[in-house]
């Protein structure tokens, strides 16, 4: 369970620079008050954090939960 969401927290800040790269607009800023705001710097320290997280599903093992084509 948290590994998924640590993987939304990745989507989310990726799509987000992928609106600062493209539009020059950052999404959690507007949403949360600007980028020094608290709940902005939450969200981003969020995003950090699932960052590094996800960083072990790199070197997990896939579980296997069998199929068909087996």
């Amino acid at each position: 369970m948290l590994d998924r969401i640590a993987l939304v927290f990745v989507i989310i800040g990726a799509l987000n620079w992928g609106m600062v790269g493209l539009f020059q607009f950052d999404t959690v800023a507007w949403l949360f008050g600007g980028t020094g705001a608290v709940l902005s710097r939450v969200v981003y320290t969020l995003v950090a954090l699932s960052g590094i997280w996800t960083i072990s599903l790199l070197f997990k093992e896939r579980e296997h939960h069998g199929s068909v084509r087996d």
